[in-house]
């Protein structure tokens, strides 16, 4: 089947529940006992194997051309897990040094508490990754696109480079989706994801998944089970129903995205837009060469730094100024004041992140519409 047939299919009930189109919320906290040898095959909602959880990983799983998933209460329930379950105290982890900013925050903050240390590596420089390889290093991890730079690794190579050194590789596949990108046809060992965003694009709940091999997922699992990581049924119906129009809507993210940055890049009062759509992106070809489309979002900076940014986003009359990304609607955002503002100023500076830096997570609206907002609010910044 094409991707748009699974995301609306791969994850259904068989038999249909009482000839149900669609899959009731399962509300039971636990279920019938029915001869299980196992405390893991016991259904119960924190082992995360209610049916609503079960049809969730089916899809996740089909739509990124994976043999397992899970999902759990949010993006960073899935990090942490996941990080926690191939590291252990004595190891090291390479991570890529522009990540999102809870990411980077665990890593720097709770992993040592855990005995695990880490180097920070230059996704596009694989020199740096082999000069800081240590023979107790056991993962390396990425984002597909950084956030909020949109830095692109190659990762062919990292996928290489992992198989080559007995590495789990990991991925955050959060801001290109499986539309745009699917990390284990690619040769990922696992592929995460905050399903708060473009998986579920109705920014009503929060939610995370770990995507990856049968073996890998059980494991996790294993892990989640013990810290409690669980997503609740009425979540994962309203993620199951998001998924279901994800091609859609993703479509319309590209379309639009390509549309605005086009048009930033083209304005005298912006000095530079990032966005692998472009040809003056540095990583554009590798994107191009690797990606389905470039999803939605993006960041510049104009003339005049904080001021003239906070200026800016102000005089907007579409986009809401929240953090979060991949809803319907256009958020927009400065990371040094909120997804990125546990990172220290320094850190932030070293990464290319300004404090004048702008997001703009661009949604579903009439592109025109966002067009002519952003036009009266930049003539005037």
């Amino acid at each position: 089947m094409k991707l748009q047939t699974k995301l609306i299919h791969a994850g259904e009930l068989r038999p249909r529940f009482a000839g149900a189109v669609i899959a009731p919320i399962f509300q039971s906290s636990t279920f019938e006992y029915a001869g299980q040898g196992r405390y893991e095959d016991l259904k119960y909602i924190r082992l995360n194997n209610t049916p609503n959880h079960v049809a969730l990983g089916r899809v996740l799983a089909a739509a990124e051309g994976a043999q397992a998933a899970l999902v759990t209460a949010s993006g960073m329930a899935a990090i942490s897990a996941a990080l926690l379950t191939v590291l252990k105290a004595g190891d090291h982890l390479l991570a890529q040094e522009c990540l999102y900013g809870g990411t980077h925050t665990f890593i720097t903050g709770d992993l040592p508490g855990f005995g695990i240390s880490f180097d920070f590596i230059n996704a596009a420089d694989p020199e740096d990754w082999r000069r800081k390889l240590r023979p107790n290093t056991r993962a390396i991890y990425v984002e597909t696109m950084s956030n909020p730079l949109l830095q692109v690794p190659d990762h062919r190579k990292v996928v290489d480079f992992a198989r080559s050194h007995g590495l789990v590789s990991m991925i955050d596949n959060t801001l290109a989706s499986p539309v745009n990108f699917r990390p284990p046809e690619l040769g990922y060992d696992v592929s995460l994801h905050s399903c708060t965003k473009y998986l579920n694009g109705h920014s009503d709940i929060v939610a995370g998944a770990v995507i990856g091999s049968t073996a890998l997922i059980g494991r996790v699992n294993h892990k989640l089970i013990h810290l409690g990581g669980c997503l609740d049924p009425h979540a994962c119906f309203l993620l199951e129903r998001g998924i279901k129009t994800l091609a859609l809507r993703m479509r319309a993210h590209n379309e639009n995205g390509q549309r605005i940055a086009q048009f930033l890049a083209r304005h005298p009062r912006v000095e530079r837009v990032m966005y692998p759509g472009l040809n003056s992106h540095p990583d554009h070809r590798l994107a191009s060469e690797l990606f389905d489309g470039f999803g939605g979002l993006l960041s510049f900076e104009l003339q005049g730094g904080a001021a003239a940014a906070q200026a800016f986003m102000q005089r907007l009359q579409i986009p809401i100024g929240a953090p979060s990304l991949g809803g319907v609607e256009t958020l927009i955002t400065r990371p040094a004041t909120t997804s990125h503002s546990g990172i220290a100023p320094h850190d932030r500076a070293r990464m290319g992140i300004s404090d004048g830096l702008i997001r703009l997570a661009v949604g579903i609206e009439a592109v025109e519409d966002l067009l002519d907002d952003l036009s009266q609010a930049l003539s005037i910044v």
